[in-house]
């Protein structure tokens, strides 16, 4: 078989009533060029018929073909794992869901023509979506930005393309916490942007509940800042100030005015705000030592169960 010039990266989890339209869309999309390409579809532990419809479109096209991981590892793992798989010059992930629309990769294929190692696309606007997602992801990006090494773009999408320098690059990064929006900003070469407007869903639920966008923040906050230990510190200086005018205070009323220093209600509230103050300090310290644990362990980051449209 020719090599291959273009590897589409699909993960998917649970999106068995899309594949079909987004494998029609995706394929017509892809057999305009005449490079050889393939599409990689990483199934993260679906529980529904994901897989096997995938299958069987393999069957159909040899340029079809998915990894199954034994169980759901995260949808960061799973782009991860399909870019280890990947043999193509040029690598474009995208969701499963249609909000990535296909038609869109023809545009980045031609600015990667043009020089660029890395196409990001940038989220314009988003039917369906709830304005506290929109007001959460603004908050987001203004707080990673405060502190990390590198410009995390605001509104921007897994839905990228990547050469294979960039590729290669990205794949020596073997953190366990993976952010892939900051990873891929982090490792440089050269970049651009793409606005694109995001469709509704095409069908089933969105996978991301408020609880894994919080995971999900926290997450990319941890792993490209020390804002949240920087906060904690200043915090601490900001009471302890405090602390010492109240002190003070306290022994010019008793030394000086000879007044017993009357109140177990402030005495209480303030052994009380204190203990708080050190419990927020020492969980924000726990989260960034359970990264450290997690990372030290050299657990892989997936487990791969089955694999169909790979010839041997």
């Amino acid at each position: 078989m020719a090599s291959i010039t273009y590897s589409i990266v699909v993960p998917v989890f649970n999106e068995g009533s899309v594949i079909d339209e987004l494998l029609r869309r995706l394929l017509k999309v892809m057999d305009t060029f005449k490079e050889p390409f393939e599409v990689i579809f990483v199934d993260d532990g679906s529980s529904d018929d994901t897989f096997k419809k995938i299958a069987e479109w393999a069957g159909k096209r040899e340029e079809v073909r998915a990894l199954k991981f034994s169980r759901n590892f995260g949808h960061q793992i799973a782009i991860t794992a399909g870019i280890d798989s990947a043999s193509g010059e040029a690598v474009i992930v995208m969701d499963g869901d249609l909000q990535h629309p296909p038609e869109l990769i023809p545009e980045m294929i031609g600015e990667w023509r043009k020089g660029y190692n890395i196409i990001n696309t940038i989220r314009q606007e988003t039917e369906g979506i709830p304005l506290k997602k929109k007001l959460f992801s603004k908050a987001f990006y203004k707080l990673i930005n405060l502190d990390s090494e590198v410009l995390i773009q605001p509104d921007a999408a897994d839905f990228r393309l990547m050469d294979r320098a960039s590729c290669e690059a990205f794949k020596a990064l073997r953190e366990q916490d993976r952010f892939v929006r900051g990873l891929t900003s982090w490792i440089g070469f050269k970049q651009t942007n793409i606005p694109y407007r995001a469709d509704a869903r095409h069908s089933g639920q969105s996978k991301y509940s408020f609880s894994k966008m919080l995971r999900f923040a926290i997450n990319g906050i941890t792993s490209f800042t020390t804002l949240p230990l920087k906060a904690v510190g200043v915090f601490g200086l900001i009471v302890a100030a405090i602390s010492f005018i109240y002190a003070a205070y306290a022994l010019y009323v008793r030394l000086v005015l000879d007044i017993a220093v009357e109140g177990w209600t402030s005495l209480l509230m303030g052994v009380l705000f204190l203990g708080g103050v050190q419990l927020i300090s020492i969980g924000v310290l726990g989260a960034y030592i359970a990264r450290i644990f997690r990372q030290v362990k050299n657990r892989p980051l997936y487990i791969v169960q089955e694999k169909v449209g790979w010839k041997e």
